[in-house]
């Protein structure tokens, strides 16, 4: 993995995690306003921020898939192995369920995916940092 996939992968995941945490408190813990359409006055624009930059992280996962993730998985890569794999499990589920939150119509395909896409977002979110955080010793080679 290069520098530069790897700046785009963590600014990827700090847009749309960042986003996706503030618009999840904006629209489940701001209290309701009964005279606007949203809860927060930046709601609709934090949630076009998130929509908008979801493609990145998207992206910034099939960059890093072959020389990082796919890589170690095969090789056994001892280090951050466990949240290595956590993540790569996240990822379908996480995107999958971004998109289709989009387009599905049926009410309770619509709670279905809200929460499915919400688990597994905030599963995400918890996991990289502690795989970001977590050292190799110091003979392991990134």
């Amino acid at each position: 993995m290069t520098r530069g996939e790897a700046w785009l992968h963590h600014a990827a995941n700090l847009l749309v995690g960042g986003s996706g945490l503030a618009y999840g408190w904006m629209l489940y813990l701001v209290p309701e306003d009964p005279f606007s359409m949203a809860n927060h006055p930046l709601q609709p624009e934090v949630q076009a921020l998130h929509i908008l930059s979801a493609p990145l992280l998207v992206l910034g996962l099939g960059l890093i898939w072959r020389n990082h993730v796919w890589l170690r998985f095969r090789r056994k890569y001892p280090f951050r192995r466990k949240t290595g794999i956590t993540l790569m499990l996240l990822a379908l589920p996480m995107v999958g369920s971004g998109y289709l939150l989009q387009v599905t119509a049926d009410e309770l395909w619509h709670l279905v995916w809200i929460w499915i896409h919400g688990l597994s977002s905030s599963l995400w979110i918890l996991i990289y940092l502690v795989h970001q955080f977590t050292r190799p010793t110091p003979r392991a080679k990134t």
